[in-house]
């Protein structure tokens, strides 16, 4: 039974390969967060669901200027703060019954990928070296995303991308390598002491744990344009493989009165927080309950909707119903789209095997954290 991911059949003959865009772990996992990963998890369930292998690639940013920042208010090496952080957050995943991904780099580990990287982008005209930056040339990724210079100008800014970036020859060009200030994480490169650049980070990660192509590539959909865009656009041209990302997963936004939830505005609902209040798996069927691509309010009542939905769907799964055509159906759901709410409702209905093979697979078992 193939898996269609936005409105593609994802067919392999091999294993799965999921990338996923992981922390910057500088901060607390708020619900924005942990809905990318909860919906990656169940994408990799289905996968074993239906007789495939899945490989889960999850980076670390540890590299990154926002992480220096927090790291220096905190009194701490960067590589210490983040490590701590990293572990909070390896918490809160366990907690909502997230697997530990098959790979999970580090940036600060593939630095020198990074300098491969620049060095075949530099070799092949793809990328100049100006002032210590090595610039990858992106001026046509605006119109390959289906934006205009102005949309795309905006997307960038609340990233970053034009910030501490002089000289280039247009303002789509984004840095592989760049200089450290003092007092920022260092590496000696061919051209001067610097760091990466986010985009290369990753797409370094990724061509070096899974290879130059992916089956999907998942994250919010606010990393859609710059971030994916520039990923793929610079592996693609480093390696020759097309596409880099066979299928593009992009998660709707989770709100909080109505603005983007996220660390920049602090208008944060925290994972820890909620666990306090509701049981994990409630939690995750909160998250999962709703179409992936569609934002959604984050309020207190879903995840009590949720628990009153779960403690429902565990009743079912207590009946004798034994319908193996019921199961065909709960999948051939899941697997249409990431139809969750009608797997559920179908599974609520039928009870039995269907419910029981419903909660294995969207993983609705409490997992004690200590």
């Amino acid at each position: 039974m193939p898996l269609v991911l936005a409105g593609r059949r994802v067919l392999t003959p091999g294993p799965l390969r999921i990338y996923t865009c992981g922390i910057t772990p500088y901060d607390v996992t708020h619900v924005g967060h942990a809905s990318t990963f909860v919906w990656a998890d169940l994408i990799a369930s289905l996968a074993h669901a239906t007789g495939v292998d899945a490989i889960v690639c999850r980076n670390v940013t540890d590299v990154d200027d926002v992480l220096t920042a927090a790291a220096r208010r905190r009194g701490e090496p960067y590589d210490d703060f983040a490590l701590t952080q990293e572990f909070l957050f390896d918490r809160d995943m366990r907690a909502l019954g997230v697997a530990r991904p098959d790979m999970g780099p580090h940036a600060r580990g593939h630095i020198r990928d990074v300098q491969r990287l620049a060095a075949a982008l530099l070799a092949s005209g793809a990328a100049y070296e100006r002032s210590g930056f090595v610039y990858f040339r992106g001026e046509g990724l605006p119109a390959r995303a289906g934006l205009s210079d102005e949309a795309a100008l905006e997307a960038s800014r609340q990233f970053g991308d034009q910030t501490d970036a002089p000289d280039r020859d247009s303002p789509f060009d984004v840095a592989i390598w760049r200089p450290s200030p003092d007092g920022h994480p260092a590496w000696p490169s061919p051209w001067g002491w610097g760091r990466p650049g986010w985009h290369a980070e990753c797409a370094a990660m990724a061509m070096a744990c899974v290879g130059n192509s992916v089956d999907v590539l998942l994250g919010g959909v606010d990393l859609a344009f710059p971030h994916h865009e520039y990923q793929s656009a610079i592996a693609e041209t480093a390696s020759g493989v097309v596409p880099f990302a066979r299928t593009a997963v992009h998660i709707g936004e989770v709100r909080l009165d109505g603005v983007k939830m996220a660390k920049s505005t602090q208008n944060l609902v925290l994972v820890s927080d909620l666990l306090e209040r509701h049981p994990g798996a409630a939690v995750r069927l909160a998250l999962l309950n709703r179409p992936w691509d569609q934002p959604w309010e984050c309020a207190d009542n879903e995840f009590a909707g949720a628990a009153a939905v779960l403690d429902r769907l565990h009743a079912a799964a207590g009946s004798t119903a034994d319908t193996t055509a019921a199961i065909e159906e709960v999948l051939g759901l899941l697997v249409n789209e990431l139809d969750v709410p009608g797997a559920l409702a179908l599974a609520l209905d039928e009870g039995g095997q269907a419910a029981r093979f419903l909660i294995q697979t969207l993983k609705l078992r409490d997992v004690a954290v200590s």
